[in-house]
């Protein structure tokens, strides 16, 4: 493994411990995305997103498969009763893994039309989930089945399994990607991937104020622009610090946009998230592989 910390501004310094090393704990995935930790056995889920595979790991058990084919799931959390809800690409639908093991559709549809294929989601404090809708599952075919786009964009939308309402909460941006809430839940922070298959197309985190509803939000405005490569999965820790995912590192901003570091990771970074006992371990899906580095800071709980 390379030097794995490369620090710009001194606020680093105090999230990093002087002996951290990144491990690779697994590999063997085609495009490995969409971690979610479990406290209850210290694993760690993720899809092999191209794949079409829901993969497993710990310690104690190392590498085993959830769920094949896996309907190309992608990104991955846990709601307030603990249950793994997922966005699957290709059924283009919120899914979620019910306490008898069972995998249940939460919502496909918006007015009727289908959803384009949701990517990445969040599970807010309220038990809403708010996830994102580019049409990679539609376009790219080793991320979905296909189909025709109905949806006229690609926006976040906000859905409450509760009450089965959904709406789109950010409708300007072009491919809509991860997303976070800060630690309070009164900013949201949405990755921008366009330029993955758009020439010049926007590669950066945008941030939008979250109302006083808790329910829309307004003030979007660019947080970072993310290079090499882009953004894509997004997560903050106990001081608002904003962790993405970049091409040749997790990098990571203070809550003023300023770029304090990088985790060096020597395959193209994905997706990320925070757990282990204390919460200060940084899971890092990248490649075919599935790293973890620990840190001197604790994500905020998910």
């Amino acid at each position: 493994m390379p030097e794995p910390i490369e620090i710009y501004e001194k606020r680093m310094d105090a999230l990093i411990r002087s002996n951290s090393s990144l491990q690779k704990l697994a590999n063997g995935a085609a495009h490995s995305e969409g971690p979610v930790y479990f406290h209850e056995d210290d694993s760690v889920v993720w899809s092999d997103a191209h794949g079409n595979r829901l993969l497993r790991w710990s310690a104690s058990d190392d590498v085993s498969v959830l769920r094949d084919p896996s309907d190309y799931q992608s990104g991955n959390y846990r709601d307030l009763e603990g249950r793994l809800v997922a966005c699957s690409s290709g059924l283009r639908a919120i899914i979620r893994r019910e306490h008898n093991g069972e995998w249940k559709i939460l919502v496909d549809r918006y007015q009727g039309k289908r959803l384009n294929s949701p990517n990445d989601l969040v599970v807010k404090s309220d038990g809403t989930i708010w996830f994102t809708d580019p049409p990679y599952g539609i376009t790219q075919p080793n991320q979905g089945y296909g189909g025709k786009q109905e949806q006229s964009g690609s926006y976040v939308y906000r859905f409450d399994p509760q009450t089965r309402e959904i709406y789109p909460v950010v409708t300007d941006m072009v491919r809509p990607n991860g997303l976070t809430f800060s630690p309070d839940e009164s900013l949201l922070y949405v990755s921008d991937t366009a330029a993955f298959n758009i020439p010049g197309g926007p590669h950066h985190i945008r941030v939008y104020e979250v109302g006083e509803d808790g329910q829309h939000v307004s003030n979007g405005r660019v947080f970072a622009v993310i290079e090499p490569g882009q953004p894509d999965g997004i997560r903050v820790d106990e001081h608002g610090n904003v962790f993405t995912s970049s091409k040749d590192s997790v990098q990571v901003y203070a809550p003023d946009g300023t770029r304090l570091g990088k985790i060096l990771v020597p395959e193209t970074c994905a997706n990320l998230t925070f757990g282990g006992k204390e919460h200060d371990r940084l899971f890092i899906t990248a490649g075919h592989s599935l790293y973890a580095i620990d840190l001197n800071t604790r994500g905020v709980q998910q």
